[in-house]
Parts: structure tokens; C-alpha cells; sequence
């Protein structure tokens, strides 16, 4: 069984993905390659314009071989900060998700592949050449295409060259490794479609040559977008394409051709040949590599989660004393949680609370469940835990709540006349001022019932009568109900009011 996690073309699809991003943010890609140019060659002319440079035969300045190639080379860097721009503006994902899928450039990984790249690019030239000469081809493919130039004028190019190209190099795979395989793999998990296109386009990008050097490009662009999957990130594509060209420009750099318009898509069949072996060699060692050290190649979910907005209140902690106000997510799905109203709620297991489950329980909604017959009833705890309304008249049954018929009592409760002034005895008076608030209603959910046997004790036999209870005071009796059992003085909500000896 695979592990689980994410392939590296599938990035691009996260929980915030439509149909129509990748392609907005390819369209942005194209857009925003296509404004830093022109803003980057209108800011050459200027200055070809103030320093009054040279111009060549079809207008256009020129600065010289080096700092020429430098313009166009960083023509094609440019595009680097559009693919990040592009992946967190249009697809809001993390921008590091284009290099690899731990969300970063692996850059010990980087380094690992920079050191199977040298010797491949070596046995390119060396193969390449040997081909050639073995074919008859030698004065038709040459490594160097004029004498030396001389050190000044070679560490100068070299200079450049170690500066932009490894950024024109990685470019070139942050668009078609990476932002063109994750678009389309947004739409297709299987991966060989989008390795195809990008890698035909990656071809017709370098212009057409000959047959040879374009079928060669295309292997190039097949293996190391196979690579790209296999290792789950750009760093191996990225090493081989950096060094190959650092090399290709370092020989133009010596020779004094920098300014060549040749590319690998010029390339005679020897080339394409040698270079597509090669190609494949590296992806083989790579991959070999890649398992003896345990690559990470699958990125785990949390990768591609949305993140909570900044201005989200949090999320604060339950403790005692705090209800949280009912609405979505609350209670929590699934049951087994118990908000704490307070101290002693909710009773202790086996006190006879939560009444057993049966004909009548939980009540119908907007009815209200009597307690036992001849039973004072717990004191209601609201929701920072205090007691709701006044304590009932001494000797008298609390009066069940019906909610929605005006329950808790409003002023004027108890009746006038009811209990004499001074009578009430101080200990049914529960300490503390009763803070304000509304009472929760509804029915009773079974999922805040805390978990536990339940005990019927206090049940009597048989259902219980339908139907809601007149709200208002109940008469005094003057003793308990024949046979109804007395309520332990440690059972219940401990903000209840303690059992009574019935009777005046």
C-alpha cells in the first residue's frame, strides 16, 4: 500500500481550488513575463539613449557581448518571482509548494544533485566529441568556436555568467516543471500529460533548429519532468539544467561567443544522441539516490491546508463557569461533551441524574419534564452557573420552567402575601449577586448528558404523562407524596436549594 500523501503535480489543486485558476494563473504568468520585458528593455534603451551606446544594422543598441547577454539572459530570470507571485495570488497557496513538496527548496538535496550533474555534463562533452569524431563529423561540431579571449575579458563573462544564469536556468523549470506540470495535474492525477506538454513546449520555447536538437530538448524536458514527480520537487531538474548551461556559456565566455544565437535545439545528431543518454543516466542515479537517503516525495495534507484568517477570534477554553452561546459547531458532533455550568454540575454519576432514557425523555420541544412526585426540584443553574429566579416558598415543590411561558418569573414573584416578610429562610439564598443573561432553552440533548450508567432511581414506575406542565406556583402541601422517595442531600446541582421537611 503507498504511503499517503500528495504527488508533486497535484499541489496546485488545494481545498481553495476552481477550474478557472490555473488557468487565470498561467495567463498571469505569460502577462507578467511579458511586462517585466518590456519594462526591462525600455529601461535599456533609455540608458543606450543617455550614454548615446552604438547601434547594430537592425537598430537596436549595443552594449557589448557581455553586458548584452546579460540583458537577455535576465530577460528570462524575471520570470522567477511571476511564477511565486502567481501561485499565491491566484491560487492562494504557498509559493513554496512550486519547488518541492515540503514546501521550500531542499537545498542539501540541491547540492546532492549539483555533484551527479558535473560529471554527467562532463561525459556530455566527452561523448558528444568522441561521437563526432568517430562519425567523421569532428570539423562540424566543435566544443570551442574561436581562440581564447584572455583572462580579463573571461573572468568578466564568468563573472555574469555565475551570477544570472543559474536563475535563468531555474526559471526556465519553475515554468514548465513546475507551474505548467501543477496546473494541468490540478485537473488530471495521472501525471504522463502534463510531463508531455510542458515538454513539447519546453522545445518550441528554444526555437526551431534542427529535428535532432528539438527531439533531443523534448527527451529532456520528459525525463527531468519524470524526475520532478519521482523526487517530488524541482531541485534535480534544476541542478541539470543549471550546470549545463553555467558550462555551455563558460566555453562561449572563453571563446568570446557569448553573443551566439546557437542553442542545444541547433544541435547535430551526435549531440542529441549523447545528451538524451545522459539525461536518462542522471534521472537513474538520481532516483537511485533518492531512495538510499529516503527522499521525501509525497506532501502530507496539512501542506495544502487553508489557513485560518488573521483577524479569526480564538478559540477560547472550557473551564468551569463558561457556556459557549449555541450556534454552528456547537455542541460539538459526535456527543460525550458536558458544559460546565458551574460547580457541581453536572451531578455525580449515580445520583440519580440524568434520568433514564424512556417513553416520555428527552422532552418534546417547547413541553418541559416534571420532576418525581413529591420531590423539591434542584435549583436551575443558568449560565455562569448561579441560580435562575428565587428559591421556592418554604414547603413548597419548585415550579417546573416551561420555556417560552414566561419562565424565569419576572418581578412580583413570589406572589404578594404568599410567604410572610423575613420568612425565607437565609440558607435558600444561594451567595453572590445572579447575573444577568437569558436561560438556554430548547430540549434537552442527549449529547450533553455526561457519559456513565444512568441510574433510575428516582424514576417513578411506569411512562410519564405527555405533555407540558402549567408554568406558575404550586399550591403548598403539607407533607411528601405517599411513598415518594426523599432526595439525598448530596445529590444534584450544588447551587440547588437543600431539601425542605415538607409542612410549615
Amino acid at each position: 500500500m503507498p504511503p499517503p500523501g500528495i504527488a508533486y503535480h497535484r499541489l496546485a489543486r488545494t481545498a481553495r481550488h476552481r477550474w478557472w485558476r490555473p488557468v487565470l494563473g498561467t495567463l498571469l504568468v505569460l502577462g507578467g513575463l511579458l511586462a517585466l520585458n518590456c519594462l526591462l528593455f525600455a529601461v535599456a534603451e533609455a540608458v543606450s539613449l543617455l550614454t548615446d551606446a552604438p547601434r547594430d544594422a537592425d537598430g537596436w543598441y549595443d552594449f557589448g557581448p557581455i553586458p548584452d547577454t546579460a540583458l537577455l539572459v535576465l530577460s528570462i530570470a524575471v520570470a522567477l518571482p511571476v511564477v511565486y507571485f502567481a501561485a499565491w495570488a491566484v491560487q492562494r497557496r504557498r509559493p513554496g509548494t512550486v519547488s518541492s513538496v515540503t514546501g521550500r527548496l531542499r537545498w542539501r538535496w540541491l547540492g546532492v544533485c549539483v555533484l551527479v550533474a558535473v560529471p554527467a555534463v562532463g561525459a556530455l562533452l566527452l561523448g558528444a566529441s568522441a561521437l563526432a569524431a568517430a562519425t567523421g563529423a569532428g570539423d562540424d561540431f566543435e566544443l570551442t568556436l574561436g581562440g581564447w579571449v584572455g583572462w580579463p575579458v573571461f573572468l568578466a563573462g564568468m563573472a555574469m555568467v555565475l551570477l544570472l544564469v543559474p536563475f535563468q536556468a531555474a526559471a526556465e523549470e519553475y515554468v514548465f516543471r513546475g507551474w505548467l506540470i501543477q496546473a494541468i495535474g490540478a485537473f488530471l492525477r495521472n501525471p504522463w500529460p502534463a510531463i508531455g506538454v510542458q515538454a513539447v513546449l519546453f522545445a518550441a520555447a528554444h526555437g526551431w533548429g534542427t529535428t535532432w536538437g528539438f527531439a533531443s530538448l523534448t527527451v529532456m524536458g520528459v525525463v527531468t519532468g519524470w524526475l520532478t514527480v519521482r523526487t517530488g520537487g524541482l531541485e534535480a531538474a534544476v541542478a541539470l539544467h543549471v550546470v549545463n548551461n553555467v558550462v555551455a556559456f563558460g566555453f562561449s565566455a572563453a571563446t568570446g561567443t557569448l553573443e551566439a544565437d546557437e542553442t542545444l535545439a541547433d544541435a547535430p545528431w551526435q549531440l542529441a544522441v549523447v545528451d538524451s543518454v545522459v539525461s536518462v543516466g542522471f534521472a537513474l542515479v538520481v532516483l537511485w539516490l533518492a531512495g538510499r537517503r529516503g527522499l521525501v516525495t509525497l506532501a502530507s495534507p496539512a501542506l495544502l491546508a487553508v489557513p485560518a484568517p488573521a483577524d479569526a477570534p480564538p478559540v477560547p477554553a472550557f473551564g468551569p463557569g463558561y457556556a459557549p452561546a449555541f450556534g454552528p459547531g456547537y455542541p460539538p458532533a459526535g456527543g460525550g461533551y458536558a458544559p460546565v455550568f458551574g460547580p457541581g454540575y453536572p451531578p455525580a454519576s449515580g445520583a440519580g441524574y440524568p434520568p433514564a432514557s424512556g417513553a416520555g425523555y428527552p422532552p418534546a420541544a417547547g413541553g418541559g419534564y416534571p420532576p418525581v412526585p413529591g420531590q423539591p426540584y434542584p435549583w436551575p443553574a443558568g449560565q455562569q452557573g448561579a441560580p435562575v429566579g428565587p428559591p421556592p416558598l418554604p414547603g413548597q415543590h419548585y415550579p417546573w420552567p416551561v420555556q417560552g411561558s414566561g419562565w424565569p418569573p419576572g418581578p412580583g414573584w413570589p406572589p404578594p402575601g404568599s410567604v410572610p416578610s423575613g420568612q425565607v429562610p437565609p440558607a435558600l439564598v444561594p451567595p453572590g449577586p445572579v447575573p444577568p443573561g437569558p436561560v438556554l432553552s430548547g430540549p434537552v440533548s442527549p449529547d450533553l448528558m455526561p457519559p456513565g450508567p444512568v441510574s433510575p432511581a428516582p424514576m417513578p414506575p411506569g411512562p410519564v404523562p405527555p405533555g407540558p406542565v402549567p408554568s406558575g406556583p404550586v399550591p403548598p402541601v403539607d407533607g411528601p407524596a405517599p411513598g415518594a422517595p426523599r432526595r439525598p442531600a448530596e445529590a444534584g446541582n450544588a447551587d440547588a436549594g437543600p431539601d425542605l421537611p415538607v409542612g410549615h
